[in-house]
């Protein structure tokens, strides 16, 4: 039997198209109602305190904004001997602004790769769902 290698051949590939972004006045509430959601129930929930380790430790939770997303994050400091003192940030949940009011929300994976699990929901639905479903938590 004789082997036949398939030709390889080129695609075109297209993107959903990103909505248009906010203006500055809907980006600005929706950074404040994450910041709030942030210092009212993520720290106090997964960081009441710093607790240094000899490994990598939690030292904050905190969010930014850019390109139409909110991403949430963990920022870790080492007490490892050779990098001590040394801080990265590690995101676990973000949220998409689709539309008005319309966000979809994705989670980091463990392979580092962003994972849609909702989508088309407003931004209070989004944050309820952020506060309440575990795979969206730091960890």
């Amino acid at each position: 039997m004789r082997d036949v290698a398939k030709a390889k051949q080129w695609m075109r590939v297209t993107r959903a198209a990103r909505p248009q972004p906010p203006g500055e006045a809907e980006k600005q509430v929706i950074v404040a109602a994450c910041e709030a959601f942030i210092s009212d129930v993520l720290k106090p929930r997964f960081l009441p305190q710093i607790r240094p380790t000899e490994w990598n430790y939690v030292i904050d939770v905190h969010g930014a904004w850019a390109a139409g997303r909110y991403r949430f994050m963990q920022r870790y400091r080492s007490g490892m001997e050779h990098n001590s003192g040394e801080e990265f940030d590690a995101p676990f949940a973000r949220i998409d602004r689709m539309g008005p009011d319309r966000f979809d929300i994705y989670w980091m994976r463990h392979t580092g790769k962003w994972w849609r699990l909702h989508v088309g929901l407003t931004l209070a639905e989004a944050l309820r769902i952020l506060e309440t479903d575990g795979v969206l938590h730091p960890v």
